[in-house]
C-alpha cells in the first residue's frame, strides 16, 4: 500500500543500504542489503576487545556452560552476570535507568520479535504494521497464524491516525502493533514523543501490544535523544517489549539481543516449550561478552561504527541528490529512504507494504 507520508507511494521509492565502501575509483556497490561492511569487522581495537572478552569468558566457562545454579534456579531470562552487565551498558547509553530483572537475553532481534508474538497472541489475531516496514516481520507474525493490516509512515512514525481507525474497525481483534520507531527500517524515520505516548495510550484503552523493534536505537549519527518504547510504559499495566540487538552495533554474526519489558510481559517469554525444555539459548555466547561491555569495548566500537556509517551516509546522500533524487537523510541507522521521481535505481520498496500498492 502507499507510503502517504509526503505523497510517496511505496512501489516509487528505492532502498539503500548504507554500507558503502568508497575506494578511490567508482565502482559497482550493493546497496540492497542491511550488511555491516566488512572493513568495520576488522578493526583492530574490536579483534582485541573481543578476544580479551572472550578469554575472560572461557575463564569461567564453569558458570556459563550449565542450566543454572542452585542460588538462581534455571537462566530462563538469561544468566544473571550478563543481564546485569547488559542493564549497565544500556542505562549508561540511554541515560535512563535499567533493571536486570526488565531483561532477557535473546539470540537476536527477530528470536524477540518472534517470542512476542507467539506469547503474546494467537492464531487469528490481527497484528498492524507500518507501510513499508521490516518486511520479514511478516514472517514471524504470519506463522502465528495472525493477519496484517498496514498504516503509512510519516515523517514522524506511523500515522497514529489510521491505526485508531483500524483498532475501531476491527475492535477486539487487534492484538499486536509492530513498529520501528528509531531509524526506521527502510525509510530512515523516527517516531516523536507525542505519537509514542498516543500508541502506548491506545494500546492500553484496546489490550494490544507493542513490539518495538529497536535495533538501531543505539546506531546514532548525531544525538537523537529519543527513549526506547519501554520508557513510555505503564509498570502497572504494562503493553511494551522493546527488542535490541548488537547485530547491527557488533555484527550479525554475533546473535546475542535482549527484549526489555516489564516483569508481567517478560516473564511469560520464558515460558515457551523450547525455551522451558533448553533453556535460554545464548548463556554461553552473551556471557563472552560481558568483559566487552564492562570494559568500554563496547562503547568504543559504537563510536567509530556510527561515526563511520554517518560519514557513508552523509556521502550517499549527497551523491544521490546530485542526480537528481529527493532524499531524507536520516539521523542513524542503516538505511536512506528515496523518492525516485519515475527514475528507478534499484529494488523498489513493495515488498516491505502488506497490500502491494493495490
Amino acid at each position: 500500500s502507499k507510503a502517504q507520508g509526503e505523497g510517496v507511494c511505496c512501489g516509487q521509492a528505492v532502498l539503500f543500504a548504507v554500507r558503502a565502501g568508497m575506494a578511490p575509483a567508482a565502482q559497482p556497490q550493493d546497496f540492497i542489503k542491511g550488511w555491516p561492511h566488512p572493513e568495520l569487522l576488522q578493526t583492530e581495537q574490536l579483534k582485541a576487545a573481543l578476544l580479551n572478552s572472550f578469554q575472560k569468558g572461557l575463564e569461567k566457562s564453569h558458570q556459563y556452560l550449565n542450566y543454572g545454579d542452585k542460588a538462581n534456579g534455571a537462566y530462563m531470562l538469561g544468566h544473571p552476570d550478563f543481564r546485569q552487565a547488559l542493564a549497565s551498558f544500556l542505562q549508561k547509553q540511554y541515560n535512563l535507568p535499567v533493571e536486570a530483572k526488565n531483561l532477557m537475553s535473546t539470540a537476536g532481534a527477530s528470536m524477540g520479535t518472534d517470542m512476542a508474538c507467539r506469547v503474546h497472541c494467537k492464531p487469528g489475531d490481527i497484528a498492524i504494521v507500518e507501510e513499508p516496514t521490516y518486511y520479514l516481520s511478516f514472517t514471524m507474525i504470519k506463522d502465528r497464524g495472525m493477519s496484517l493490516l498496514g498504516v503509512p509512515m510519516q515523517e514522524d512514525g506511523m500515522d497514529i491516525d489510521a491505526v485508531e481507525k483500524l483498532l475501531e474497525k476491527h475492535a477486539g481483534k487487534v492484538k499486536m502493533v509492530y513498529t520501528v520507531p528509531v531509524h526506521h527500517n527502510p525509510t530512515g524515520y523516527t517516531m516523536s514523543d507525542a505519537k509514542r505516548e498516543r500508541l502506548v495510550a491506545l494500546a492500553r484503552k484496546h489490550n494490544f501490544v507493542i513490539c518495538a523493534d529497536e535495533a538501531y536505537q543505539l546506531l546514532n549519527f548525531e544525538p537523537v535523544n529519543v527513549k526506547p518504547m519501554f520508557y513510555y510504559d505503564d509498570p502497572a499495566d504494562p503493553k511494551v517489549l522493546s527488542v535490541g540487538t548488537f547485530s547491527k552495533l557488533i555484527g550479525p554474526g554475533v546473535k546475542v539481543g535482549w527484549v526489555q519489558a516489564h516483569e508481567a510481559l517478560l516473564k511469560p517469554l520464558a515460558g515457551l516449550g523450547w525455551v522451558d525444555s533448553g533453556n535460554n539459548p545464548v548463556i554461553f555466547s552473551s556471557c563472552n561478552l560481558i568483559d566487552f561491555l564492562e570494559s568500554g569495548g563496547m562503547a568504543t566500537h559504537l563510536e567509530h561504527v556510527s561515526k563511520d556509517l554517518g560519514a557513508r551516509c552523509a556521502l550517499i546522500c549527497k551523491k544521490l541528490r546530485e542526480v537528481g533524487l529527493e532524499v531524507y537523510q536520516p539521523k542513524g541507522g542503516y538505511f536512506v529512504w528515496v523518492k525516485s521521481k519515475g527514475k528507478m535505481t534499484g529494488r523498489s520498496g513493495e515488498c516491505m507494504s502488506v497490500n502491494k500498492d493495490q
